[in-house]
């Protein structure tokens, strides 16, 4: 009887005991008749049943490993190897089998990924905005990557998307930031402190990064001599020296073009509107400018020709001119050129060398004098990216030894190191000129290493110079643009926090003066010693003047400053500035008798020194600073003053008091960004 009907017939017999209410019993006598037949256990030989395979790649009969038969796969008719199943040497990482990867993407596949991933993270809410923006650059960092070529395609798209800007083309297509964008993408580490920094500075989305700990362990050669050397005597002859900044020439300037535009950042053009009249101007462009707009050639030719009369160097000339930067007109980047930018330098140096007087002009590159503005690459980006504006710094430095400002040696120098250079007078003081833009926070390339804070080397470079000036003992002026500190909202943390350092180091003993331009108002920052962490008239040690402008862009008058400086010591005894009220210029169109006129607006030491205690002939030094801003602190009539001449007496500048001033007087105390950040409230730096 087979197994099978042996079971269907237990099963027939459980149901039947059930019906019999007597199952135990049933399945006892079941279970008995199922196995009484088999036996109860089974021995196997020993042996391996060699019988089952014709070949063995060992001894089947062994008892020390197990037997290895000749596998053959009746399919592909191959024989299985003895190294697929030693047990011995184990294979690993197979070799032969394929492991399919998908296929390369083209250029144009990597972009729609690039831009699908990036929406998807920006739609993730379990991202904070910062981790959606990191996390979107580092996509744009692999695209960039990959496939260089679409990086102004992803800024395009993405700006359209998210609606960055009503004019994506302009702004960010390959024929404008695009390209800049892309090596920014390329080089910066935008998962790190870079990213942060590029979207706290242009998209608002994290918090900005913090400055970080410098390590000065080596950056001097020498300590700070300790007594610090004598003083070098006022010799009590003065030296005559202008200061200019931010002229910001408009060539493409239209007389009549709307003066009061909703259309550009820049009026007076003849495509500049206003949207409440766009084919009528509601306030026609006087042609020696307005507020709104940059200088046209009226304005800057009547500045210059006002000067000599006004300063009384019509027969003599100044003994020398800084100029601070920023010969350019605030055009839109898809209106900028190369040829724009060589036609200002040309003109504007030419000017200054034929109006002003035979002394020479020291001048220093503005965010504005680089095309695309802003932009400064340092030279560590290697190869042909290191040099893509050398054609800047070339024609300049050019232009600076053709009008015999600057000796051959800084002339090579400045060519090979952003246009800075310094320049050691006959009468033993030294000009150092910077590349501010190198510190810029509107320059993209200064996210790149940021956490660095000297990337360009220009750091290292001022530190040299001012040490070899402490060796010969000798004084030195330093000039650029960007300011490096007030409000902290123009340059970044970590270089100025360095510069703050070397200026420390090398005060009140090697360094007289610093002059920045930039903001087109008239400011001014002291520098104390130990990081200003106790600001005294022991600790202050340095200041920094910022010139006023000559454009009027936006609500200023127009202006300049003139110092009288000690020929021994090069501390500046006063400081004269001088503006013309642009509110006056449409009075003057429709004739040619009478041009702008500019008058003398106020003396530094006159108009703050009242209730100080301070020799008739001591220098405005940051001592004396100092102790202008404690008197501002209790007479708010100095506060006043320092509003009104902030904005060069313009009719339209707003008033600062309470908590205006007391950011204000924090804003002078500030040399440093950081110490800004650091400091004092947001919000009051400017009365534009």
């Amino acid at each position: 009887m087979s197994l099978k009907i042996r079971y269907f017939l237990a099963l027939a017999t459980l149901a039947w005991s059930h019906y019999l209410q007597d199952s135990k019993f049933v399945l006892a006598v079941a279970a008995n008749s199922t196995t009484s037949a088999l036996p109860s256990s089974y021995a196997v030989p020993g042996a391996f049943p060699t019988s089952l395979y014709s070949q063995y790649y060992n001894n089947p009969t062994a008892t020390s490993a197990q037997p290895q038969p000749v596998i053959s796969d009746p399919v592909t008719y191959e024989v299985f190897p003895y190294s697929l199943t030693d047990e011995y040497d184990i294979p690993e990482y197979d070799t032969v089998d394929p492991h399919p990867l998908p296929p390369p993407a083209s250029s144009q596949m990597l972009l729609q990924q690039a831009v699908a991933q990036i929406i998807s993270i920006a739609e993730n809410t379990e991202f904070s905005t910062c981790a959606q923006c990191q996390a979107s650059l580092e996509v744009a960092k692999f695209l960039v990557l990959a496939a260089p070529e679409q990086g102004s395609n992803l800024a395009l798209t993405l700006c359209e998307y998210f609606n960055y800007s009503s004019s994506c083309e302009e702004s960010y297509g390959p024929l404008v930031l695009g390209p800049i964008l892309t090596q920014v993408a390329y080089f910066a580490d935008v998962g790190g402190y870079d990213g942060q920094g590029l979207c706290s500075e242009f998209l608002s989305l994290c918090s900005a990064p913090t400055t970080l700990a410098l390590n000065l362990t080596s950056w001097f050669a020498k300590p700070k001599p300790n007594p610090l050397p004598p003083p070098k005597q006022p010799s009590g002859q003065l030296l005559k020296v202008l200061h200019l900044s931010d002229l910001h020439l408009d060539p493409r300037y239209a007389n009549g073009a709307e003066a009061n535009c909703t259309s550009s950042s820049l009026c007076c053009r003849e495509n500049a509107y206003n949207s409440l009249s766009p084919q009528t101007p509601l306030l026609p462009a006087p042609r020696y400018g307005s507020f709104y707009c940059d200088a046209p050639y009226s304005l800057v030719t009547s500045v210059l020709e006002a000067i000599p009369p006004l300063t009384g160097t019509e027969s003599t000339g100044f003994n020398f001119t800084l100029f601070t930067g920023d010969l350019l007109s605030h055009d839109p980047d898809n209106e900028q050129s190369r040829a724009l930018n060589e036609y200002s330098e040309v003109v504007l140096y030419d000017l200054f060398k034929r109006m002003l007087g035979p002394g020479p002009t020291y001048a220093t590159l503005g965010n504005h004098d680089t095309c695309l503005p802003d932009l400064a690459s340092p030279l560590s980006l290697g190869g042909n990216l290191s040099q893509q504006f050398s054609w800047l710094y070339d024609h300049v430095t050019s232009l600076w030894a053709e009008e015999g400002w600057l000796p051959e040696a800084s002339v090579e120098f400045s060519r090979a190191h952003y246009a800075a250079y310094m320049v050691r007078r006959a009468d033993g003081l030294r000009i150092i000129s910077l590349d501010t833009n190198l510190w810029y926070k509107s320059n993209y390339f200064n996210y790149i290493n940021s956490s660095e804070p000297d990337v360009s080397g220009m750091l290292r470079f001022l530190t040299d110079e001012l040490q070899d000036a402490e060796d010969a003992g000798d004084r030195v002026w330093i000039i650029g643009h960007v300011i490096s500190g007030w409000d902290g909202s123009n340059s970044m943390l970590n270089p100025t926090n360095l510069f703050y350092q070397i200026v420390d180091r090398f005060s009140p003993h090697v360094i007289a003066n610093i002059f920045w331009g930039h903001t087109h108002q008239d400011e001014l920052s002291i520098f104390y010693s130990n990081n200003g962490t106790n600001m005294t008239t022991e600790t202050a040690q340095m200041v920094s003047w910022t010139g006023p402008s000559v454009t009027p862009l936006t609500n200023l008058n127009s202006g300049f400053r003139v110092y009288e400086v000690d020929s021994a010591t090069f501390e500046v005894v006063d400081a004269y500035t001088w503006n013309s009220y642009v509110n006056d210029y449409p009075a003057l169109d429709s004739q040619t008798e009478f041009g702008p006129s500019f008058e003398f607006e106020y003396s530094t030491r006159d108009t703050y020194g009242g209730n100080i205690t301070w020799g008739t002939t001591d220098p405005l030094n940051a001592t004396w600073w100092q102790l202008v801003t404690e008197q501002m602190e209790v007479n708010s009539t100095l506060m006043e003053y320092f509003n009104l001449y902030q904005g060069k007496s313009s009719i339209l500048t707003p008033s600062c008091t309470g908590k205006c001033a007391t950011a204000r007087i924090c804003y002078i105390r500030s040399g440093s960004a950081s110490l800004a950040k650091e400091n004092c409230k947001s919000g009051y730096g400017s009365v534009q």
